[in-house]
């Protein structure tokens, strides 16, 4: 896995990318994310993943396109971007199952999955 610590391990032109990832973050382990679904639990324990691991990758697709399409039609600005962090979200879940299930089935960590 790679691993930044700081926006000085971001390149050069690529510190707004930077800043969005991180306000998706942001508004998984403290906005939103952590009021509405965390139940206190650390996000691979959260029902995104459990859910997901349970039904499969669909259910992370259909709630990402959702939330982009809200964001498309919605006329608050800040709401739409609310929306777009969490597709974000979404979609880095399935990241994250994506490798879980590579781990597994060749038997190794799922952080070492690139």
């Amino acid at each position: 896995m790679i691993e930044i610590d700081s926006i000085d391990c971001v390149e050069p032109g690529y510190q707004p990318l930077f800043e969005v990832l991180m306000e998706a973050l942001y508004q998984a382990q403290n906005g939103k994310g952590k009021e509405c679904h965390a139940n206190g639990l650390p996000f691979l324990e959260q029902p995104i993943m459990q859910g997901a691991r349970e039904a499969g990758e669909g259910g992370l697709v259909f709630q990402s396109r959702k939330k982009i399409l809200e964001a498309k039609n919605c006329t608050d600005a800040a709401r739409a971007i609310e929306d777009m962090l969490g597709a974000i979200n979404y979609v880095a879940a399935q990241v994250i199952l994506r490798r879980e299930k590579i781990a597994a089935a060749s038997q190794v960590e799922p952080s070492s999955v690139k």
